[in-house]
């Protein structure tokens, strides 16, 4: 019976976040913390799919369990498409999310709100304990801000600008955020995967 369920991740942040998005889902959630000697996994990747599915496979592998993993990036259009697979070390290797942030920001720098559109992307991947990968994709279109704003969230967030709503995703609450973000499509679109496993071992 499928009990457990490994996020590849030992991000709390985006451990935490998942774990709002998949409420009521009947089985043990557990990340790469749980497992010591999990491998570290090198996201040498040229697309987000192949990182994403490079860690949940990992961690399926070592861990013989069903595991989770996303990978995500953002895109600027004026940066033709960076920092992408590249978001979480922008500002070089032990970067915070404060450097990664001031660097996007002084390569935007003078570029009027018009000319600084923006997506993330989510990819996220279900490894089976023998290594099989489904992945799926969620996006979110915005527009990068001159100076961050908001307190929530990490990452980008406070750069990342929703022009129909009017706030970055640091200025909404985690509720707010999870029912729009890059991360929320994609797991709306992993979670009937999930149920069909979970229903199936119950059956």
């Amino acid at each position: 019976m499928i009990q457990t369920v490994v996020l590849a991740t030992r991000n709390k942040y985006k451990f935490n976040e998942i774990l709002e998005l998949l409420p009521g889902l009947k089985v043990e959630m557990k990340t790469l913390d749980n497992f010591p000697g999990a491998p570290e996994v090198v996201e040498d990747g040229a697309t987000l799919e192949e990182n994403a599915s490079k860690k949940a496979k990992s961690a399926a592998l070592f861990c013989g369990f069903w595991a989770l993993a996303d990978d995500t990036g953002l895109q600027v259009d004026a940066l033709g498409g960076a920092p992408g697979v590249y978001s979480a070390r922008y500002a070089g290797p032990g970067c915070s999310y404060s450097d990664n942030n001031l660097k996007l920001l002084a390569e935007l720098a003078g570029l009027p709100p018009e000319k600084r559109t923006a997506r993330f992307c989510c990819v996220m991947a279900l490894s089976s304990p023998a290594g099989s990968v489904i992945t799926v994709e969620g996006r979110l279109e915005g527009r990068m801000t001159c100076a961050p704003l908001g307190a929530n969230g990490f990452g980008y967030d406070p750069l990342f600008l929703i022009p129909g709503v009017g706030k970055t995703l640091a200025e909404l609450t985690p509720a707010e955020k999870n029912a729009l973000s890059h991360r929320a499509a994609a797991v709306v679109k992993i979670e009937p995967y999930l149920k069909r496993l979970i229903g199936r071992a119950a059956s």
